[in-house]
């Protein structure tokens, strides 16, 4: 069944903003926590030379491959099954790892994998792309994103925006190295890494 995300309309245009500064060749893409499938079907159509590969949990497919079908593009391939709770992603080897609005809503834990399985699927130059709010230790927290992390908070403890420095630890664990954190839309960030070698 088709589902709907408002906010994916709202924020698609500015991340294809960034991602016209990683995806810039033809490449293979894994997309971590596809939603709906909105992204997936116009970040595809938007980059023609990228073949995509949404993922998401198994309850979410069904939506992504409405979406899918009915934009009928040759580089979006079919949704798979991916819980970053499984010790081995579907998907063995991938140029770019785009992941939007995902890790303030998993629980640390499965941050930590997200991570650990892009250190492994991504090849030498390959990049991790993160869209979503983010702590910094050097300024606060926006009043609307302090809001955002209380009702985030209240819906799943486990939950929460993450503290950059934490977050950009965990890539360089994996040989992941920061090339970029821009600024973005309602207090936002798009932030990426380059795989060293």
């Amino acid at each position: 069944m088709k589902q709907f995300a408002p906010s994916c309309d709202r924020n698609r245009d500015p991340i294809l903003s960034a991602l016209c500064e990683v995806i810039t060749a033809p490449c293979e893409v894994l997309e971590i926590g596809s939603g709906t499938g909105q992204h997936a079907v116009y970040f595809s159509e938007m980059f023609p030379y990228a073949q995509w590969q949404p993922t998401d949990v198994a309850e979410h497919l069904p939506s992504i491959e409405a979406w899918r079908q009915e934009a009928a593009l040759e580089n979006v391939k079919p949704a798979m099954a991916l819980d970053l709770n499984d010790a081995s992603w579907p998907v063995q080897q991938s140029d770019v790892v785009v992941c939007i609005n995902t890790v303030h809503i998993v629980a640390w834990p499965l941050v930590q994998k997200l991570f650990a399985g892009a250190g492994q699927t991504l090849s030498p130059g390959g990049a991790l792309f993160l869209y979503g709010p983010f702590r910094y230790t050097n300024r606060p927290l926006e009043q609307s994103n302090e809001e955002f992390d209380v009702w985030l908070k209240t819906r799943d403890p486990g939950s929460g925006i993450r503290d950059f420095d934490a977050i950009d630890a965990l890539a360089q664990t994996q040989g992941l190295k920061l090339a970029q954190d821009r600024e973005m839309p309602a207090n936002n960030r798009s932030l990426w890494w380059i795989r060293q070698s």
